[in-house]
């Protein structure tokens, strides 16, 4: 038999955990990038027939969401521009000065801020983009693995974002009869819960 005392303990701790939910929809859902299951795609036309693809193998950031403000975003994704590789002998010209010159700007750095959803697993995101020291803005179309909020929390979700930059924006001007202006850039990020 449970003394007045031990019920009292035992109601308390079962209220505590019909509400844990309910806390955690009240709060942010934070995100930390999987490194190794992640990367960033850049590809621009190529002597206007064919494309080449810049790969950044190397990605690290944060994605919070909030149920307070299911339109606010804190994403900050911060790629090694050191790491570029491209399959071929173009890597090292496009690290160089010309392009990304990393010796001075290693990091290319998307921050997103504001998050629209257009779908139950698709959104449009808002912000902008730091190459070469230079900051413009950008709008990613994205494609989430599972509906964002649904989870709340506890297990990893994967997006793809796509959207269009224009590299002379950042002072990337050499080669304009080799290499086209509009660049389409694909971030492949696996979250896991921090």
């Amino acid at each position: 038999m449970t003394s007045p005392f031990s019920r009292l303990l035992i109601g308390f701790a079962a209220a505590l955990t019909l509400l844990q939910p309910a806390a955690a929809m009240a709060g942010d859902l934070r995100y930390v990038i999987d490194r190794s299951a992640s990367r960033v795609d850049a590809k621009v036309p190529f002597l206007g027939i064919a494309t080449k693809t810049a790969h950044f193998p190397d990605m690290s950031g944060t994605f919070n969401l909030s149920f307070a403000d299911l339109e606010a975003l804190d994403m900050v994704v911060d790629i090694d521009a050191r790491t570029l590789t491209t399959g071929d002998s173009q890597a090292k010209t496009l690290r160089g000065k010309s392009f990304f010159d990393v010796a001075n700007h290693p990091t290319v750095r998307f921050v997103g801020r504001h998050l629209k959803m257009t779908g139950e697993k698709t959104a449009e995101v808002e912000g902008n983009i730091t190459a070469r020291g230079v900051t413009r803005p950008i709008k990613l179309n994205v494609t989430f693995s599972v509906p964002p909020f649904s989870t709340g929390g506890t297990q990893p979700i994967s997006i793809v974002g796509t959207g269009v930059i224009d590299r002379r924006e950042f002072g990337m001007t050499a080669f304009p009869w080799i290499i086209g202006a509009m660049v389409n850039v694909t971030i492949r990020a696996r979250m896991v819960p921090s």
